[in-house]
C-alpha cells in the first residue's frame, strides 16, 4: 500500500514541477519579448503554448540529432539550432512573430535568463 501511495506522490510532484517549468519558461519568455527587438508574443496563452512548442522542439532536436539545442549548451552549433527552434515556433504559436534579427538576440537573451533561472528554457 505505502508503494502506491508514494508512486501517486511522486508523480504528482513531477506534474508540479512540470507545470511550474513551464510557466517559468513562459515567464522567461515574456521577458525575452519585452527587451529583445522582433520578438513578439501577445497574450498568456500564446507565451504557454510557445513555451510547449519550444520545449517539445528542444526534445525532438536532442532526441533525433544528439544536440543539446540551448542556447550555450553545445557551442556554436547548440545557439544555431536554438535560433532556429525559436524562427520556427512562430509558425506554430499563434500571435507569436520573431524576425530571423529577432530569434538571434532572443536566443542570447533566453541564454542569459536560462543561465540566471534554475529551470532550463530550450
Amino acid at each position: 500500500m505505502e508503494d502506491d501511495n508514494d508512486k501517486k506522490r511522486e508523480n504528482n510532484g513531477s506534474l508540479i514541477r512540470w507545470i511550474g517549468r513551464f510557466i517559468l519558461v513562459a515567464i522567461i519568455l515574456k521577458i525575452t519579448s519585452i527587451v529583445t527587438p522582433g520578438f513578439i508574443i501577445n497574450g498568456i496563452w500564446s507565451y504557454l503554448i510557445a513555451a510547449i512548442v519550444i520545449s517539445g522542439l528542444d526534445f525532438l532536436v536532442e532526441s533525433l540529432m544528439g544536440v543539446d539545442a540551448s542556447p550555450f549548451g553545445k557551442g556554436i552549433k547548440g545557439f544555431v539550432i536554438a535560433v532556429i527552434i525559436i524562427y520556427v515556433a512562430q509558425f506554430l504559436v499563434p500571435n507569436m512573430s520573431v524576425s530571423i534579427i529577432g530569434s538571434i538576440l532572443a536566443a542570447i537573451v533566453i541564454g542569459i535568463l536560462d543561465a540566471i533561472f534554475p529551470a532550463r528554457a530550450m
